[in-house]
């Protein structure tokens, strides 16, 4: 509610990288947003995922002149992947508004499907896979976490580049662009200097930070980075299959699109939409900015 007592309603959209939140008024415009770090628990811990939530929340909640609680919300995190994270997280949040969704951050997107039916398929510092069908069944794929799983997403090429680039610099493996491109990003004087760098950052924010090197590479024409990107964007393509697969989807297949590689980036996109083409159909949306999204959708919800 605003002081005045109007009827706000809040979308968290919380990755792995960077959180962001939106704040709609009762006649669903936004009001205010505000941005903080990545708020994946796991990554984070969770006094610092729920520090970067709350901060997130209280730049939206100043530019729209509200305070909590909020009418509704619906915070989609990355990182909520059982009902044990689920409970752990929802104790800590609570308080934000008189009716709160808490989901997956996948989650978030498949609201702009029609009847929120389909697959979501995100693609930032990590990746995963989401579906619903319409008798509610959910099923998901891939987001085991960067030293598993995460395929397809900025930590998967980064890491891929700085293999590539190791590789290159010993002789096991081919020339690459990608090698000075790293040491120029990283201002290292040799390629030896790559292992300091990376084990002084160990979390995975550092490494997926060089997926725009790997796409320019790729773009240039550099065929290390073109296996790389070609690889990744089959990752995901197998991932959002995989979830229409064990779900009764259309054939024509719903795919909502969310996370920094699949909506900044419409070549590495497209990629993954051939991929996804040479097995069936699809009706893609991309979702760029899914906390709007899901504070519209709780605003149409509490009022039909």
């Amino acid at each position: 509610m605003s002081a005045g007592g109007e009827r706000l309603y809040l979308g968290v959209d919380g990755g792995g990288s960077k959180t962001l939140a939106v704040i709609v008024d009762a006649d669903g415009q936004e009001r205010g947003r505000g941005t903080a770090a990545g708020a994946n628990h796991h990554a984070t811990g969770l006094t610092a995922a729920i520090a970067q939530i709350e901060h997130a929340i209280r730049l939206a909640l100043t530019e729209a002149g509200g305070a909590l609680p909020v009418a509704g919300a619906w915070v989609g995190l990355a990182g909520i992947d059982d009902a044990a994270d689920h409970a752990l997280l929802l104790s800590h949040l609570l308080h934000l508004a008189t009716t709160l969704r808490l989901t997956n951050d996948a989650e978030l997107l498949l609201g702009a499907l029609p009847d929120a039916m389909g697959v979501a398929l995100i693609a930032g510092t990590g990746a995963i896979a989401l579906g619903r069908d319409a008798r509610g069944t959910t099923a998901r794929a891939n987001g085991w976490g960067h030293l598993i799983g995460d395929e397809g997403s900025g930590y998967a090429l980064g890491h891929g580049a700085v293999r590539a680039a190791t590789r290159a610099a010993d002789g096991r493996g081919p020339a690459t662009t990608l090698l000075a491109a790293i040491t120029h990003a990283w201002a290292l004087t040799t390629p030896a200097d790559i292992i300091a760098h990376v084990y002084a950052h160990p979390d995975k924010v550092e490494i997926a930070r060089l997926a725009p090197l790997v796409l320019a590479a790729w773009r240039a024409g550099d065929a290390v980075a073109g296996r790389i990107v070609r690889r990744a964007a089959g990752e995901l393509a197998a991932s959002a299959l995989a979830v229409a697969n064990a779900l009764d989807l259309p054939h024509d297949l719903p795919l909502a699109c969310g996370g920094a590689l699949l909506t900044q980036a419409a070549d590495y996109r497209e990629c993954v939409y051939a991929r996804l083409r040479r097995t069936q159909p699809i009706t893609p949306v991309v979702v760029d900015n899914p906390a709007h999204a899901a504070a519209r959708a709780m605003h149409e919800e509490m009022h039909p």
